[in-house]
């Protein structure tokens, strides 16, 4: 074969960072308007909020006015000195190591749940055993541990608990719910549409309150529900309702033929909902599912309604100090960076996922 026969080499990519700004900032008229805006922006905020950060800011105090006297900047000594309200609430100081020692467990199975090598039949009952040590480290009265009412439970931990318990519940029970709406036997797909309305109706504030309030006065006499369980069931009523519409969302989104080539495969319903539907449709609402999850995960400092203090609340309570009043800033600005550091964490999980399942999918 000649050399005027052969293939001509397929051109590079003319790549560089001029290149690159060129298209992504400066494509158009109205791109470039907006990238000087943001510079502008950036140039006039970014050094005084560094200064107040880190320059000016106070890291050795002993109130709020020696902070306030020492520089301009961040009182961080309130966080040095606060922290530990803010991280675990009322949780007794000699024993803050276990509710520590679950903010670690938690992270940790979080961390493995998130890896495909483990989505496996024990990954389950991984799950309930680590719920079962989080039990026993937070209440105590077992192994020598002093027992630990859940009313003095706060901060970062009762945050996490209710927001994982909330998920892990919520997430099938949405599920059943949207194919419940989906249904063809009319009971089903009545209570599933009344379930899903009725809570997608009203606030979470609201059903945090019935489950404060009315809950206790439908319970027959001398029947009690503790509170911290009135939160989870609460949280979890909420979260499935939306869930439910989001699985539904993508249920709907799937062609005719998917369902008939089930059928054809002669497959129960569950089995065709389990190998063919389901996984479809959860993949289709990836973003929407995590959106719903980073929202519940935020949704939870609403249990201060019925007494219990979480993250953000264990946070309000932390500058109520006379000696440091004033510092609420400093307070909200460390709170918002823990929610944010949970928060960007799912998201960026999410869209991983989205871009595996796309590559996938494109073989």
């Amino acid at each position: 074969m000649s050399d005027a026969a052969a293939p001509a080499a397929m051109p590079k990519p003319i790549v560089g960072p001029l290149i690159w700004l060129r298209a992504n900032l400066f494509a158009t008229p109205l791109n470039a308007i907006m990238t000087a805006l943001v510079v502008w922006f950036l140039a006039m905020s970014l050094p005084a909020l560094l200064d107040w950060l880190l320059l000016d800011a106070v890291f050795q105090a002993d109130n709020v006015r020696e902070c306030r006297a020492a520089g301009s900047g961040a009182c961080w000594a309130f966080i040095g000195e606060k922290h530990r309200l803010i991280l675990f609430g009322l949780y007794p100081y000699d024993e803050q190591w276990r509710p520590m020692l679950v903010v670690l467990l938690l992270i940790a199975m979080a961390g493995i749940s998130c890896l495909r090598r483990f989505w496996t039949k024990w990954l389950a009952p991984m799950w309930i055993a680590t719920l079962a040590v989080v039990g026993v480290l937070m209440w105590g009265g077992l192994l020598g541990l002093s027992y630990v009412e859940n009313a003095r439970w706060g901060g970062l931990p009762l945050t996490m608990i209710l927001a994982f318990v909330a998920i892990a519940v919520a997430f099938p029970l949405g599920v059943l719910l949207a194919l419940g709406r989906r249904s063809n036997l009319p009971a089903i797909r009545a209570i599933s549409t009344i379930y899903i309305e009725l809570v997608r109706g009203v606030p979470a504030v609201s059903l945090l309150f019935m489950a404060s309030v009315m809950l206790p006065l439908l319970l027959p006499e001398g029947m009690s529900i503790d509170k911290l369980l009135r939160a989870q069931i609460a949280l979890i009523v909420y979260a499935s309702a939306y869930l439910a519409e989001v699985v539904r969302g993508g249920l709907q989104s799937l062609s005719k033929g998917q369902y008939e080539a089930a059928d054809a495969l002669g497959l129960t319903y569950w089995q065709k909902q389990r190998l063919i539907i389901l996984p479809q449709a959860l993949r289709i609402t990836i973003p929407p599912l995590v959106n719903t999850l980073i929202t519940v995960f935020k949704d939870t400092s609403l249990v201060v309604i019925i007494g219990l203090y979480d993250l953000m609340n264990a946070a309000k309570a932390s500058f109520v100090d006379p000696a440091w009043r004033g510092s609420s800033i400093e307070a909200y600005v460390f709170v918002s960076l823990i929610y944010f550091a949970f928060c960007y964490f799912m998201s960026k999980y999410s869209q991983s996922i989205e871009k595996r399942l796309a590559k996938s999918q494109n073989r």
